[in-house]
């Protein structure tokens, strides 16, 4: 009796190029590019959630359900009543509470950070699959994007594990900022490898011969020097530490704050708001001087990258000083979320070129 081959092997065989389909670097490229467009969106989304915090006002994950918000009277009062019984309701919403208006507010920011999660997830399944079917996925690429699709959907599960943090709480109001930082770092990492991608379909559409760029040693360290300054931007939202001190170059009048380490030196460096502001504040003068290098590297032979690379972290600064002394004005710092997104962007495109260059 003859048997039949494994699954697994024709299903892998859809992400291996055939003479049936011609493998479409140009087009994919195209596709991630969009998908990175709703990844910036996303991450100013979940800005303006954290900064309105309207993470907790939705108390439950329903992936189907969960699409619709409220639609009568009865289904906000019932939404609202679950929210009122969070710790955040109870210890943030003041003598005078809080009513169904505000609530609407908040409530709105978190289901549309949700749907934009759901929108991210289908653009770019439904091409993928398309894609795959087609075998228009060139060699070497299919594990790229299966890996982002698999970090899409680790992503909506570590916002639900952030979510839940602050759920139950007899005295959290609200989430950790050990997982929101996860959460954003994770999406700015997606964001990375969809540019980077993106660019070496696009080299690979003009030279069927192109490899992809390298990822060089001096790329690594200005990578990590971002990295840090990102995590510690994480922290200070999550901390409300921008609320620590709003004036500038000075905080509270000194240079270097009061800090109280009685704690020990772990717990203050990963808690302490005035610390985490000042380390945000100052090593973002590290990650411009490894941005300045960067750009510099680059700069002869793909000088657009440069002038971005430059223009994004300079904004960026800029609107970091004016979010501080705004007192956290909402827009304000939801634009430097914005610009933050960008200078990965820029980052990423011109650590590629840095890895062709080399």
């Amino acid at each position: 009796m003859a048997t039949s081959a494994p699954k697994w092997s024709s299903v892998s065989n859809l992400f291996r190029p055939a003479a049936a389909g011609p493998a479409r670097p140009l087009a994919i490229a195209r596709w991630l590019e969009a998908v990175a467009v709703l990844v910036v969106m996303i991450v100013v989304v979940g800005g303006i959630t954290r900064l309105t915090e309207s993470g907790l006002s939705i108390t439950e994950w329903n992936v189907v359900s969960g699409i619709l918000p409220p639609l009568t009277d009865a289904a906000w009062q019932t939404e609202f009543a679950k929210y009122r019984l969070t710790a955040e309701f109870r210890m943030e919403s003041g003598p005078a509470g809080m009513d169904l208006a505000a609530f609407k507010f908040i409530f709105f920011w978190e289901w549309f950070h949700r749907i934009l999660g759901r929108v991210i997830g289908l653009a770019f399944l439904l091409p993928l699959i398309v894609f795959a079917l087609r075998r228009a996925i060139p060699s070497g690429y299919g594990w790229r994007l299966g890996a982002m699709f698999a970090l899409i959907c680790g992503q909506g599960a570590l916002g639900w594990y952030m979510v839940s943090s602050g759920m139950g709480q007899t005295d959290l109001t609200d989430v950790s900022h050990f997982r929101l930082s996860a959460h954003l770092l994770t999406a700015l990492f997606l964001l990375a490898g969809l540019i980077w991608t993106a660019r070496d379909l696009r080299r690979l559409a003009r030279d069927p011969a192109a490899r992809p760029a390298p990822l060089t040693p001096g790329a690594v360290i200005v990578g990590a020097m971002l990295f840090i300054q990102l995590l510690l931007g994480a922290w200070v939202a999550g901390l409300n530490a921008g609320h620590a001190a709003h004036d500038w170059p000075l905080m509270n009048g000194r240079l270097v704050p009061e800090i109280d380490w009685s704690q020990g030196a772990l717990w203050t460096v990963t808690h302490d708001p005035f610390l985490l502001q000042f380390l945000h504040r100052w090593w973002a003068w590290v990650a411009v001087a490894a941005l300045v290098w960067l750009a510099r590297a680059v700069r002869k032979t793909d000088r657009l990258e440069s002038v971005l690379v430059h223009s994004a972290f300079g904004t960026m600064v800029l609107l970091g000083i004016a979010t501080v002394m705004s007192g956290v004005s909402l827009w304000i710092a939801a634009a430097h979320q914005l610009v933050g997104a960008l200078t990965v962007v820029a980052t990423v495109r011109a650590m590629h070129s840095y890895g062709r260059l080399r």
